[in-house]
């Protein structure tokens, strides 16, 4: 299981005595989020053939931060998610694919 965290570690001592600081993809378990995106481009095609490019633009960043060890591109993923909340019906897969890659990239 892989997860991300970006940015320093803030104790109770740390700047401030905030406590940790974290990312909002800090626990994102970035094989199983492919694996979401997969199938959400996979309802894209069935469902809003003409929406498609946005599902690959989250599979495209999401395997660019695989190969690169850096946070996905999350303007791009957030543009192409909003693409599709914008065209999809309520209730559709391609909606509730959206909503998922939503919350766990903290968007």
């Amino acid at each position: 299981m892989s997860s991300y965290h970006f940015g320093p570690d803030h104790g109770p001592d740390g700047p401030g005595g905030r406590g940790r600081t974290r990312t909002p993809y800090a626990d994102v378990d970035l094989p199983a989020l492919m694996h979401v995106a997969d199938r959400f481009t996979e309802a894209l095609h069935a469902e809003y053939p003409r929406l498609v490019s946005n599902g690959e633009v989250v599979q495209r960043e999401l395997a660019r931060s695989a190969e690169d060890g850096l946070p996905p591109n999350r303007g791009r993923i957030r543009t192409a998610l909003e693409n599709v909340a914008i065209g999809a019906a309520a209730g559709t897969a391609s909606l509730i694919f959206t909503q998922q890659l939503t919350d766990a990239l903290g968007l």
